[in-house]
């Protein structure tokens, strides 16, 4: 453990004096010192205009988690269930994840408008599918002998599945939830970008018309600290349930 908060220590220092280094270099013009950032960063967190950008990302980020990782663990524990469904899903549900979702937003804007549900349900696509497939697959590689035994003891496919095989697949299943949290943020913000009148993304987008260097920064440094701090939560999670495993 002290060895990790160490490194981390130390990985942290190295960034920051790399930046710093680089600020100086070519200029805070094109890139903002770190403590520049910093205080940037707390002025922001002091604001109710950022708070009010905020809530309206964490509103529709929230809602398309909720969405993304339901309908994902529902999706994949059928088609983990089912052999010949997941074996002519797999394929296509890797097909779909790999293309541009960017390449689908005009066609969201078109049925939804420019309204919170068309970047809830941009966010939703970038996080489904990976949940699906992680909870698939781990389904999937569970050992034989699990169901074998739930079927010596004649237990049925509900039971089986909620005290077997979703405990013995469940650290794949968080792998996949860790991994579904990340993409849709990155959607919710993609989305803003692209069309929105308010939220992160659009604060982003409206520092970087005016080059505003410090605020760009600034709003990814937050952007990353809260990602930072969820993916260790979901992280530390994980480890605890393989542990426990």
């Amino acid at each position: 453990m002290k060895s990790r908060v160490s490194d981390t220590v130390i990985l942290v220092v190295g960034l920051l004096l790399t930046w710093e280094l680089l600020s100086l270099a070519i200029g805070d013009y094109i890139l903002a010192s770190p403590g520049a950032t910093i205080v940037r960063a707390g002025e922001l967190l002091r604001s109710p205009v950022f708070w009010g950008h905020a809530a309206s990302t964490g509103i529709a980020f929230g809602l398309a988690c909720a969405i993304a990782m339901t309908g994902g663990i529902l999706i994949g524990l059928w088609l983990g269930l089912r052999r010949f469904a997941g074996d002519v899903a797999d394929p296509i549900l890797g097909t779909v994840y790999s293309i541009p979702k960017i390449t689908l937003y005009p066609i969201i804007l078109f049925v939804f408008g420019l309204t919170l549900s068309a970047k809830v349900a941009f966010a939703v696509i970038h996080g489904i599918f990976p949940i699906a497939i992680f909870t698939m697959t781990a389904l999937r590689n569970t050992a034989p002998v699990y169901r074998r035994t739930a079927s010596m003891l004649r237990l049925s496919p509900a039971v089986t599945l909620a005290t077997i095989l979703i405990p013995a697949a469940l650290p794949e299943i968080l792998t996949g939830v860790r991994i579904g949290f990340a993409v849709t943020l990155l959607g919710t913000l993609i989305a803003e970008l692209f069309a929105s009148t308010s939220g992160i993304g659009f604060a982003l987008l409206r520092a970087a018309e005016i080059h505003n260097v410090v605020d760009i920064l600034a709003l990814t440094m937050l952007l990353f600290a809260f990602a930072a701090i969820v993916n260790a939560a979901l992280h530390a999670i994980e480890h605890r349930v393989q542990h426990h495993g």
